[in-house]
């Protein structure tokens, strides 16, 4: 019987490139007010954070089933996803790249943004609409 090899720990492809690549897609599933940080250094568990509002449970919930479709096309390691069922934060872990997904009313008062100030934000692919 022949054994799948074990999934990389290190991902193929940078980290910027990565969280690029899924804030594209999160602006073609219209999230809104898309920030990239890079927190490299600041955060132990992820090198950069990307948050986006949906504007409810199912926007949000697409927006997640489509960055884990792109994790699984692209093999990006995924540890999971939680907060999917209720809807209101969903954080989708990509290793490297944590993805938060709110609905307006929780992204404002967990302010993820703040909490990780210190980092720096990325500046977003072309047409990726950007909280200022």
């Amino acid at each position: 019987m022949k054994k799948n090899p074990p999934l990389p720990t290190t991902p193929a492809i940078s980290t910027e490139a990565k969280s690029l690549a899924l804030a594209t897609l999160l602006d073609e599933k219209q999230g809104e007010d898309i920030v990239l940080l890079d927190v490299t250094g600041i955060c132990p568990i992820a090198e950069n954070i990307i948050v986006v509002t949906g504007r409810g449970q199912r926007h949000a919930q697409s927006l997640a089933d489509a960055a884990l479709a792109l994790a699984k096309e692209r093999t990006f390691v995924s540890f999971g996803v939680e907060g999917y069922e209720a809807g209101t934060w969903i954080l989708v872990d990509l290793n490297d790249v944590i993805i938060h997904i709110f609905q307006d009313e929780m992204r404002r008062f967990y302010n993820i943004e703040g909490l990780w100030a210190e980092g720096r934000r990325v500046d977003a692919p072309a047409g990726v609409k950007r909280e200022e």
